[in-house]
Parts: structure tokens; sequence; C-alpha cells
């Protein structure tokens, strides 16, 4: 005989209901917020391998600089970076799509809104205990983002 299921109610598969874009100045990598349908609200960056060149170059460039410090050619990132192909909306969207397919969505966005239940975490946090990038990411889209959406 088989043993009922148990359901997690905790698990919703959200669906993105809007997503905002903003190129960067050297069109080698994108800022990405995405807001489900929920209200939450996650941000990446997206990028091409150009960006990548890049970054190796420039911390290249500081290490030759520098005393102390050998000639070294690196990329570290300490934030989510997605690399894609090309930075299109359909290529972005389609990503977006594939990463929440796959249930690890989440892995690769940073959630920058909280839940009711984290309300009383303080890590992250400032003032009321909302996380503290929700604060700088309403900002960015209701006063900064110059953004395709």
């Amino acid at each position: 005989m088989v043993d009922s299921v148990q359901v997690n109610e905790d698990f919703r598969l959200y669906t993105p209901e809007k997503v905002w874009f903003e190129l960067h100045r050297e069109k080698d990598a994108c800022d990405v917020l995405v807001c489900m349908d929920d209200g939450t609200i996650y941000t990446a960056l997206f990028a091409i391998i150009d960006y990548i060149k890049r970054q190796m170059e420039m911390n290249f460039q500081v290490t030759k600089d520098l005393e102390d410090t050998p000639e070294a050619c690196y990329c570290v990132f300490d934030t989510p970076h997605i690399i894609v192909e090309e930075l299109t909306r359909n290529n972005i969207e389609d990503t977006i799509d594939n990463l929440i397919a796959l249930d690890i969505f989440e892995n690769h966005f940073t959630r920058v809104t909280e839940h009711q239940d984290e309300l009383q975490n303080t890590a992250r946090t400032m003032n009321d205990g909302r996380r503290a990038t929700q604060e700088i990411a309403t900002v960015v889209i209701s006063d900064v983002l110059l953004v395709q959406e």
C-alpha cells in the first residue's frame, strides 16, 4: 500500500508579473529586476562573455599598478551573475522561465523583499526590520531606473 503524499503548504510556483532591465553603459551586462505575482522582487545581473573579459582586464590593470601584488588576470563574483549568449529581452525572459521551471530561480536571484514571517529577523535589515535592499529596489524602480519593461 502507498503512503499518502504530504503537500508542503509553503511551496508555491510563482509567476513573473513584471521584469525590468537596465543595460550597462558598456552593453555587456544588464541589471534585471523581477516582480513575481505575489509582489516579491528579485534581482540578478545578466552578462555576456565580454563582461567577464572586461572584469578580468580591469583586475589585471589594478594588480599591474599596485606594488606588492603579482600581475593576475582574474574575475571574482560576489553577487548573482547569470551568463547568457546575448542580452535580448527574449533571451533573458526565457532564462528566467527556465530557472523557474527547474526550481533553481531563487538560487541565482537575490530576493529584495521580505516575507511577512521574516519581519522579526534583523539580519541585513535597517530601521523597521525591512531588508535594506528592498528600500533600494523600490527607489530604483520608481525614481531612478531608465529601463525597458
